[in-house]
C-alpha cells in the first residue's frame, strides 16, 4: 500500500512538474534578469487581481475583464544588441508550442505574437520585437480573451505595448 501511495505522489509531482513548466519568457527573463543591459519587469497575478478590483472611472469594463484573466506578466528590453538578443530568443524558445498569430514588420523592427492555447482561450500570449535598436519580450498568461487585450495597451504604459492593438485589428 505505501508503494502505491509513493508512487501516485512520485507521478503526481512528475505531472505537476511538467505542469510547472517555466513558460518561454521565464527562461530568458531569469537569464537576464540581472544584466544592466536590460530593462525587466514582473506583475504578479496578485498584483492584476489587485488592479481590477480597484473601481477606476476611466476604465473600461472589457479591459477590467482582461486584468482579472491575466495571471502574469513579463517583460524583458533592451536597445543594445538588440538584433542579437532577437535572434537569440527565437532559437532558445520552443515556438513549436506555440501558434503563429500574426507576424509583422513594422519601422524595421521584426514583431511576432505567439500564443498557447486550449479551445477558445488563450494561455499564453508571447510578443517578441526585435530589429537593430530595439528588443523586447512580452509574456501575457492566464485566460486571455484576443479580442479585448489591445486595450491593455491603454492601461498599461510599457514600451511595444503598441503592438497589442495589431491583435485587436485582426479580430
Amino acid at each position: 500500500m505505501k508503494s502505491i501511495i509513493l508512487s501516485f505522489f512520485v507521478i503526481l509531482t512528475t505531472t505537476l512538474s511538467s505542469f510547472a513548466q517555466e513558460d518561454a519568457i521565464t527562461k530568458y527573463f531569469n537569464k537576464y534578469i540581472d544584466d544592466t543591459r536590460f530593462s525587466a519587469v514582473y506583475i504578479s497575478p496578485k498584483m492584476f487581481n489587485m488592479v481590477s478590483k480597484i473601481e477606476i472611472k476611466d476604465m473600461e469594463p472589457d479591459v477590467q475583464e482582461v486584468i482579472r484573466s491575466i495571471k502574469g506578466l513579463r517583460v524583458l528590453h533592451t536597445e543594445v544588441n538588440a538584433l542579437q538578443f532577437y535572434q537569440e530568443a527565437l532559437k532558445t524558445i520552443n515556438t513549436k508550442e506555440y501558434e503563429v498569430l500574426l507576424t509583422a514588420r513594422d519601422n524595421g523592427e521584426n514583431v511576432q505574437f505567439l500564443v498557447k492555447s486550449s479551445g477558445d482561450m488563450v494561455q499564453e500570449l508571447l510578443m517578441i520585437v526585435g530589429g537593430d535598436k530595439n528588443f523586447a519580450m512580452l509574456s501575457f498568461l492566464g485566460d486571455i480573451d484576443l479580442k479585448k487585450v489591445g486595450k491593455l495597451a491603454k492601461v498599461l504604459n510599457i514600451d511595444n505595448l503598441q503592438y497589442l492593438n495589431k491583435i485587436e485589428e485582426k479580430h
